[in-house]
């Protein structure tokens, strides 16, 4: 388990009461190990950080960027932030708000692959089947 700060573990309870209508959508499919038999937590502290989706089995990530994330001092705090959570051993995956909610099937499709990806890389003991 990757640790955590403290502080954010309240701002992360306030952030999984109040999820983006894209996080709720890409929840609905990601909840109850309904991909590929992989948990996946919202909102979770991560270091430094909340990031919006955590596999931890696979050490995924993933993140959606609303239309703020394109402003410049955004895009600087986006990729240190990516940058700190690559050297955490982390793959990070990031998709716009919009991809999610109107092109859930690629954004799945595209998660899937990963988590197929990310599952060959495992010893033969952590595989899964589907």
């Amino acid at each position: 388990m990757l640790n955590y700060r403290a502080d954010l573990k309240a701002k992360a309870r306030q952030l999984r009461s109040n999820m983006t209508d894209a996080e709720q959508k890409l929840w609905y499919y990601l909840r109850r190990k309904q991909l590929l038999g992989i948990q996946f937590y919202r909102q979770r502290p991560l270091g430094e950080y909340i990031v919006d989706f955590h596999a931890p089995e696979i050490k995924l990530v993933i993140e959606l960027d609303g239309s703020q994330h394109q402003e410049q001092d955004a895009i600087h705090y986006d990729s240190v932030r990516t940058a700190y959570l690559i050297s955490l051993g982390l793959n990070v995956m990031r998709f716009d708000n919009l991809q999610a909610i109107n092109e859930t099937d690629s954004v799945l499709e595209m998660i899937h692959q990963n988590i197929r990806d990310r599952q060959s890389l495992l010893p033969p003991f952590f595989q899964r089947g589907e």
